[in-house]
C-alpha cells in the first residue's frame, strides 16, 4: 500500500527512511551460497587437509573453521548494506556477546539445572517434547534477552530489521560456541564432515534468531500484545526443537550417515526463513508508510509515543515535522506577498486571502477523499 501523501517527493523521502534493507537478504543469500561453496572447498578439493593433524594443531584448525561461518555472514552483510548500514563494532559487539552468553549460561542451564543428558535421548518422545521445551526455549530465550537487555533501548535500533540483524549476530555467536565445544571435545574434527556440521549449526541458529529479532523489531516501533514477543520465541524454540530432532533421528536410522542430506535441509530451512522474514517486514513498512502520509495529511505532527505505537520509527516522526514546517512557511510566504499595501484594495485582497495556496491544498485533498 502506498504513502497517502501525493508529494513524490516526500513518498521518496519516506521510502528511505522505512526502507526495507535490501543489503540483509542480498547479504543472507550469499551468505547461504557461500556456506556451501565453503563446505565443497574443504570436501572435494581439499578433502586431505587436516589428515595428518593431530591434537593440539588439529583441535586450532577446528576452532578456525567454527569461526568462518560467522565470518562469512559479517563480510558480505557490510559489503552489501550500504545505505544506514548498522555500526559495524556494535553488530561485532553482539557477535561476541552472544557468544559469551552461550558459553556461560548454556550449559549450567542445560545441563545442570535441567540435566537433559540424563533424559533427553532416552525416548524419542522425551527427545522431541525436551527438544522445543526445554532445549529450544532456553537457547532462544538466550539469544532474546541477549538483543533485549543489550541494545533494545538504544539508538541505533530505529528500524523494523534492526532486531533482525542484531538477533543473527547473537544466534552466530551462539552457533559458533557450540562449533567450539564439539571440535573441543573430540579433540579436533575430520574437516570435511566438521565443516558441514559447523555450517548446519550457523544457518540454524541464524534462521531462528531471525524469527526472534522480528518480534523484537514489531515490539520496538509498535504497541503489540503482552503474549507476542513470548509467542515469537515459542516459534523460534518450536522450529529449534523439530529442526534438531529431524536431524538427530536422521543419523540415528541410518546405518550410513550422509551429511550433505543435512546441509541441504538446513539450506532450504535458512532460505525460507528468510523469504518469510522479508516478506514480514516488506509488508511492516509498507504500513509504516501508510501511517506516516495519513499523519501528514491529517496534520497530525508531533513527537509523541503515539507515533511509536502507530509503527512509526522514531526517525520518521521529526522528517515528517520538518517537512509540515516547510510546507506551513511556503503558505505563510505566499499570504505575505498577497497582501498590498493599499487600504483601498482591501475588497480585493480578502478575496485574495480566501483563496491563497493553503485553502487550495485543502480543496485539493477534500477532492481527493482527504483532510487537509
Amino acid at each position: 500500500m502506498a504513502a497517502a501523501t501525493s508529494d513524490p517527493q516526500e513518498q521518496a523521502r519516506l521510502a528511505r527512511v522505512a526502507h526495507d534493507r535490501n543489503g540483509l537478504w542480498i547479504a543472507t543469500s550469499i551468505e547461504i551460497l557461500g556456506l556451501i561453496v565453503f563446505v565443497g572447498l574443504f570436501n572435494f578439493l581439499f578433502p586431505s587437509l587436516g589428515a595428518n593433524l593431530d591434537g593440539a594443531p588439529l583441535i586450532g584448525l577446528g576452532l578456525l573453521f567454527s569461526l568462518i561461518p560467522a565470518a562469512l555472514w559479517l563480510v558480505f552483510f557490510y559489503r552489501r548494506d550500504r545505505l544506514d548500514a548498522e555500526p559495524k563494532q556494535m553488530v561485532f559487539n553482539l557477535f561476541l556477546l552472544g557468544a559469551l552468553v552461550t558459553a556461560a549460561l548454556r550449559g549450567p542451564i542445560l545441563d545442570g539445572a535441567f540435566q537433559i543428558q540424563a533424559w533427553l535421548y532416552s525416548t524419542w518422545w522425551a527427545h522431541l517434547l525436551g527438544g522445543v521445551l526445554v532445549v529450544g526455549m532456553v537457547e532462544q530465550f538466550l539469544i532474546f534477552a541477549t538483543v533485549r537487555y543489550a541494545i533494545f533501548k538504544h539508538s541505533e535500533f530505529d528500524e523494523r530489521v534492526d532486531g533482525i540483524v542484531y538477533a543473527i549476530a547473537v544466534g552466530l555467536g551462539m552457533a559458533t560456541i557450540l562449533n567450539f565445544q564439539y571440535v573441543w571435545s573430540h579433540g579436533g574434527v575430520d574437516l570435511g564432515i566438521g565443516s558441514i556440521r559447523m555450517v548446519i549449526n550457523a544457518l540454524a541458529y541464524a534462521s531462528f534468531a531471525g524469527v526472534v529479532g522480528y518480534v523484537l523489531g514489531q515490539g520496538r516501533f509498535e504497541k503489540v500484545p503482552i503474549y507476542y514477543i513470548p509467542a515469537g520465541i515459542s516459534v523460534a524454540a518450536l522450529f529449534n526443537g523439530l529442526f534438531f530432532y529431524a536431524l538427530d533421528r536422521t543419523v540415528a536410522q541410518s546405518l550410513t550417515y550422509n551429511p550433505w542430506g543435512d546441509l541441504i535441509f538446513a539450506g532450504i530451512i535458512a532460505a525460507l526463513t528468510a523469504a518469510v522474514l522479508f516478506w514480514l517486514i516488506a509488508r511492516a513498512n509498507e504500513e509504516t508508510l501508510r501511517l506516516a502520509g495519513q499523519t501528514v495529511r491529517d496534520g497530525n505532527i508531533d513527537d509523541s509515543d503515539a507515533h511509536r505505537r502507530r509503527g512509526l520509527p522514531p526517525a520518521l516522526v521529526p522528517a515528517i515535522a520538518a517537512q509540515h514546517a516547510a510546507e506551513s512557511a511556503t503558505v505563510s510566504a505566499a499570504e505575505a506577498t498577497a497582501l498590498p499595501d493599499d487600504p483601498e484594495t482591501d475588497d480585493d485582497t480578502s478575496d485574495k486571502k480566501n483563496t491563497t495556496p493553503k485553502d487550495q491544498v485543502g480543496d485539493q485533498a477534500n477532492d481527493q477523499g482527504g483532510v487537509a
